[in-house]
């Protein structure tokens, strides 16, 4: 079997045991959705507020509900052997790896992508932001579960390294959140946003580049 071949059974195979884990799907989904829909309880019936905060509420619940499906990108792997094999493979170990992020961001992240036009809406942002905050999601959570990756790997093998995990990966989502939410801020006010999803395009492709050979090499580790 080829490499390609090999790219496209890891992806088919994540995708397949997510349907039948459908927490997987629903509990990052449904965070997102529940906390958007609870900021306007919180600070009250203000319209304007809403509307100067919203981007960046999304890109904050965004963030989240992707830090709370990180743990499930290789725990299942490596509690019943799977990621040792995977591993123990002929192939390049951080195709592999880019093969399962892939799968992770199309279940986690691809649904963000559909559901926050309509929580904009319901936020208040204007017509000519929804564009951009769709690019920006498009451009950015997959650098989450890029760099989300690398964190996980170091510490799949802890029983308890969700606190650890999140003082890792939590300062490196820091420039997609800032440049994310500006980009989204500004198009609402009519301002050019290129400089922002220019960043945001290298910031992408760097981690497709950078991401996958870290996040083998902590698996590694971690699995010996």
């Amino acid at each position: 079997m080829s490499l390609f071949y090999a790219f496209i059974a890891i992806i088919r195979r994540d995708l397949l045991l997510a349907v039948r884990r459908r927490s997987e799907i629903a509990n990052p989904l449904l965070f997102f959705i529940l906390v958007i829909t609870l900021f306007p309880l919180g600070i009250g019936a203000q319209p304007h507020l809403l509307q100067a905060i919203a981007p960046g509420i999304i890109w904050v619940s965004a963030l989240l509900a992707a830090m709370l499906s990180l743990d499930s990108l290789f725990r299942s792997d490596f509690d019943d052997g799977s990621l040792e094999q995977i591993l123990l493979s002929p192939y390049p170990a951080s195709i592999l790896v880019l093969a399962k992020i892939i799968a992770h961001w199309l279940v986690t992240g691809l649904p963000l992508l559909i559901v926050a036009p309509l929580l904009a809406v319901f936020l208040g942002m204007p017509t000519q932001s929804l564009g951009v905050l769709l690019l920006t999601l498009l451009l950015g959570t997959p650098v989450l579960s890029l760099i989300g990756a690398i964190g996980v790997a170091l510490t799949v093998g802890l029983r308890r390294g969700g606190m650890i995990l999140s003082l890792l990966v939590l300062p490196l989502y820091v420039p997609v959140l800032i440049f994310a939410g500006n980009a989204v801020e500004m198009a609402g006010s009519g301002l050019p946003v290129d400089a922002q999803i220019n960043i945001l395009i290298s910031i992408l492709c760097l981690s497709l580049v950078l991401a996958p050979w870290p996040t083998a090499a902590a698996l590694k580790m971690s699995v010996n």
